[in-house]
């Protein structure tokens, strides 16, 4: 694996977006990130929005290891550009809030 190289966070938040894409085009991907991060189909334009999704987005494809390599064959990158592109984000974890 190539070590990891520094990102602008304009290329790291294109990056997510394609992961957020990737992860979209699949009906179970899709559900299973749903269900893990509690929004709805309608409410992801507005979710993504929220400072931190975007990275979370990327946490949640790093946590496995399977969907790390299909995105990152997919999208055609080096799978270490994944947490490259999530330490261009900085800041912690998104978590979404509940009213």
């Amino acid at each position: 694996m190539k070590p990891q190289r520094s990102l602008t966070v304009e290329v790291a938040e294109a990056l997510a977006i394609q992961a957020l894409t990737f992860i979209a085009e699949d009906g179970d991907r899709l559900g299973r990130f749903l269900a893990i991060t509690g929004i709805g189909p309608a409410e992801i334009r507005a979710a993504s929005a929220e400072p931190g999704f975007l990275a979370g987005v990327l946490d949640y494809v790093a946590g496995d290891e399977k969907m790390v390599t299909e995105f990152a064959a997919a999208a055609g990158i080096d799978p270490s550009h994944i947490g490259a592109a999530r330490a261009a984000l900085g800041g912690g974890n998104w978590e979404r809030e509940v009213p």
